[in-house]
């Protein structure tokens, strides 16, 4: 789904603010603006930044960045190229495993975005070699899988100031989602300069919720939300607009970027 059609969703939906946040990428956040403009709906500009380290796996949001950030561009151009070759050496497993994809067809199911394992599983359910995406991961491309391929990965520090010397708001992604050992590592993210916790999120339960919530006042972080919205034909994440977001969170949001803008505005001056 390209992101002047996420627009037009949002649009239909009544929603008032969305944030666009690809993995590694920015390119698609001029497009959703565009089509946004004069329509009355904020399109935040985002990114999803996919980090790695002492032993867990993870991904940071940020909210509110220079898209052009030229030191942010290069390190997720660096990445996506990365993830482009893991997933021509995982088809070349596949296809050493007897399953045989295209490259063209995975490409084409990325519909512009970065190609990744969700790809590579949708493409080998469409092929019949796999009943479910989900046992697509759990046979051949899942951590442990024949046809697993390392990513490179920034560190959680590494993604958090890349997001911050982009003017953005670092913001962990899906937080509980991502496991006890991702949630105990909170105050030290925050440490580095996390700014804020995905907290109302389609997977989170409610005492999740709260227990995110206890920890955003504890650390003094913001609560943000979202549907992680990944297309209509993706099992991942939930309908545009499913998950009630309070507007304070938006709110919130946009005023930590202002402040840190202005904060850099009198550092130059």
């Amino acid at each position: 789904m390209i992101p002047s059609e996420v627009v037009r969703l949002a649009l239909a939906r009544g929603l008032r603010v969305i944030a666009l946040t690809d993995h590694d990428t920015v390119s698609g956040v001029a497009e959703a603006q565009a089509a946004a403009a004069r329509t009355g709906l904020e399109v935040v500009a985002g990114v999803e930044i996919n980090a790695a380290g002492g032993g867990t796996s993870l991904h940071m949001l940020g909210f509110y960045i220079d898209s052009q950030n030229p030191p942010l561009t290069e390190k997720l151009r660096t990445m996506r190229d990365a993830r482009l070759e893991r997933a021509r050496k995982m088809l070349e497993r596949l296809r050493e495993l007897g399953m045989p994809l295209a490259w063209e067809d995975v490409q084409t199911l990325a519909g512009g975005e970065s190609v990744g394992r969700p790809h590579v599983a949708r493409a080998l359910l469409d092929q019949g070699y796999v009943a479910t995406m989900q046992e697509a991961f759990e046979r051949f491309i899942g951590l442990g899988g024949p046809a697993h391929i390392p990513r490179l990965r920034l560190s959680p520090a590494e993604a958090i100031q890349a997001i911050v010397e982009a003017g953005g708001v670092p913001v962990l992604a899906h937080s509980a989602h991502s496991g006890p050992a991702v949630v105990a590592r909170i105050p030290e993210f925050v440490g580095d300069g996390l700014r804020g916790l995905e907290v109302h999120y389609p997977h989170h339960s409610p005492d999740e919720v709260e227990m995110l919530l206890g920890l955003c006042r504890e650390h003094d972080l913001i609560a943000t939300g979202g549907s992680d919205f990944h297309g209509p034909e993706s099992e991942e994440g939930a309908p545009l607009g499913s998950v009630h977001v309070p507007i304070e969170c938006a709110e919130r949001l946009r005023a930590a970027a202002t402040s840190a803008a202005g904060r850099a505005s009198a550092l130059r001056g």
